[in-house]
This record gives C-alpha cells, sequence and structure tokens, in this order.
C-alpha cells in the first residue's frame, strides 16, 4: 500500500485514483489484454504499449478530457481499471461524457463502484463540471448496475448512437448533476 499521501488525487479506503502515466503502459495493457473478454463487446482500452502512448497522452494533454487511473491500494496500488472524462464542455454546460472500465481481476469486486464515487466528488469539486453523462449499450447490465448505484438517472433512449465493434451501437443516456449549494447556485 502507498504511503505517499501524494501519489493520488482522492483516496478511498480501497482505491486511489490517479492520472495516466507513460510508465503505466506495461501495466495497463497487460491487464487490458488479460480483460478482453470481459470487455468485448462493450470497449477496447490499448492493448499495446503503441496504442497506449497516444491514449494516455491525449487524457493527459487534452483539456477536453481527464483520465484517472483505478489503483487498489492495498495490492501495491496495483491498476485495477480506469475512469475517463471524455468531450469536457465548459461555460454554461459545464459537462463530461463518462467512460470507464474495471479490469478482469478486480471486476465484480466494488472497486469501480467506490472509484466512480470518488470521481463523482472530484468531478463535482476541482475539475468544476456541473453534469456528467455516461452512454451504455442496452445489454451492458454490469455498467447500468454501476451507474444506478452511484445515483445517475436514465433520461434517454440513443438510438445507433456510437460505432463500436464495427456496428453502430444503440445506446442509454444516463446522467447524474452536481448537487446544489443551499442558495441553489452553481459553486
Amino acid at each position: 500500500m502507498s504511503d505517499d499521501p501524494g501519489r493520488f488525487l482522492v483516496v478511498g479506503p480501497r482505491v486511489g485514483l490517479r492520472h495516466f502515466a507513460p510508465e503505466d503502459a506495461a501495466e495497463f495493457t497487460a491487464r487490458a489484454r488479460e480483460s478482453r473478454e470481459l470487455h468485448c463487446p462493450w470497449l477496447f482500452p490499448p492493448c499495446t504499449a503503441e496504442a497506449y502512448a497516444p491514449y494516455a497522452s491525449a487524457l493527459v494533454e487534452d483539456p477536453a478530457r481527464a483520465g484517472f487511473l483505478v489503483c487498489e491500494r492495498d495490492a501495491d496500488d496495483g491498476i485495477a481499471g480506469f475512469l475517463n472524462v471524455n468531450n469536457i464542455v465548459r461555460g454554461a454546460f459545464r459537462s463530461g461524457a463518462l467512460g470507464y472500465g474495471a479490469f478482469a481481476h478486480a471486476a465484480g469486486r466494488g472497486l469501480l463502484t467506490e472509484a466512480l464515487g470518488l470521481l463523482l466528488g472530484h468531478a463535482f469539486g476541482p475539475l468544476d463540471l456541473h453534469r456528467l453523462e455516461a452512454n451504455i449499450q442496452p445489454g451492458n447490465t454490469a455498467s447500468r448496475a454501476l451507474v444506478r448505484r452511484a445515483g445517475f438517472r436514465l433520461e434517454g433512449f440513443s438510438p445507433a448512437m456510437l460505432f463500436i465493434d464495427g456496428a453502430w451501437r444503440d445506446h442509454e443516456r444516463w446522467a447524474i448533476t452536481a448537487p446544489e449549494d443551499p442558495a441553489g447556485s452553481p459553486a
């Protein structure tokens, strides 16, 4: 377990969130390869160092994106999954699109549930967002259950929304908004 409180942006009892780094390529891509069966056909994280480099770089350098590794604190801070906020829009909208995945060795253990709770605090705090949206294929029951546990609400259905795994896929739109301050104005 890491004793370095500065290693993570935010920590919970079992996980910590930190930014992607180039030196994470070997562990991240190995976990992605081990998790292909779990992820397919929903998502396809990079499985090679060559694919990881631009993926992680964009999550660090693009102001419209923010990427976080979910690290298991009692397992030598090993990578258990990831949470990404994409398509961040500022101004009056202050919104982002949530993407995420647990790796196979961590799936079903509640680590991503804890991590998503930490991310919500970070997104509605330091990231200064008002809304997060998760677009989920209707058949992805684990993903739907995750956002439901976190307090997201089902807002709609979008046919043929995203091109994934060679076809245009339908998606449900789930969203959550920041709690309002007592005066009812944006924080």
